[in-house]
């Protein structure tokens, strides 16, 4: 069976959806390289709520969900088409867990078009959105990433869209291409735990940094996604692109082929 690729990408400033750098030439490479998937399951650290729900509409709007920004970025749009069959496969394959459909609250967030972008810019490829269940403990969300990996075998890229890193109160915006040493540390840490054991990335909360590093757990929380779908594989996940920016936010990014 050919499984399609699962990544974690760190998406860090809206910006990235209009900029060209080094991350974003990394996410267009792993576009380029691989086969092109039937369809996106994307988990973004934006769409984090008190319930597990996935996007079933067809046409799923575009989401601007930041301000202060270009108005470039504020018109910038990303018309991917919608998979409701998907979606209702997304419940039933990980069934006893509930998962709601979604067909007119949601749609794309930046979190999942900032990174697309890059990866399929013809935005033809289909995206169904996955939500973050704000009510629920690590486990249940590695347990969830675990439970989705039958869909690589189907043709469908599960990709999670967060950072390791995310403390915007400690951002420094001179810092373009630097990390604080704590987040540089805690980054460094995450991805050793990434090639040693994904399944135990509960370990990372203990860490002296967590506190820094996810003040709030949203952009954490697609990595246990992501940490689940590799533990389900038995692989060691590869980090294709790394570093941190802005001191306080982590780009690293990782992919299971």
């Amino acid at each position: 069976m050919t499984l399609t690729p699962a990544a974690f990408i760190g998406h860090g400033n809206p910006m990235n959806a209009i900029n060209n750098n080094r991350y974003t030439d990394a996410w267009a490479q792993l576009g380029a390289s691989m086969v092109k998937p039937r369809a996106v399951l994307a988990i973004s650290a934006h769409w984090y709520v008190d319930a597990t729900a996935v996007t079933s509409m067809a046409h799923p709007r575009v989401i601007h969900d930041f301000y202060g920004f270009p108005q470039e970025l504020v018109d910038f749009n990303y018309p991917a088409p919608g998979d409701s069959a998907l979606a209702q496969h997304v419940g039933d394959i990980v069934e006893p867990v509930w998962v709601g459909l979604d067909d007119e609250t949601w749609g794309i967030d930046h979190g999942t078009w900032s990174v697309l972008a890059h990866m399929f810019p013809a935005a033809d490829v289909p995206v169904v959105q996955l939500s973050i269940d704000a009510s629920q403990p690590l486990e249940y969300h590695i347990d969830l990433g675990a439970r989705l990996a039958p869909l690589r075998g189907e043709g469908v890229m599960i990709v999670a869209s967060g950072n390791v890193v995310h403390n915007l109160r400690a951002i420094d915006w001179r810092a373009e291409d630097e990390g604080f040493d704590w987040a540089q540390r805690f980054d460094d840490d995450a991805q050793s735990l990434m090639r040693r054991d994904p399944s135990a990335l509960g370990e990372l909360a203990l860490s002296d940094d967590y506190r820094l590093a996810a003040p709030t757990p949203d952009h954490f929380l697609p990595l246990a996604y992501f940490a689940g779908l590799a533990s389900a594989a038995a692989t060691t996940p590869e980090t294709f692109v790394e570093g941190c920016t802005m001191g306080s936010l982590s780009m690293t990014s990782y992919v299971v082929r």
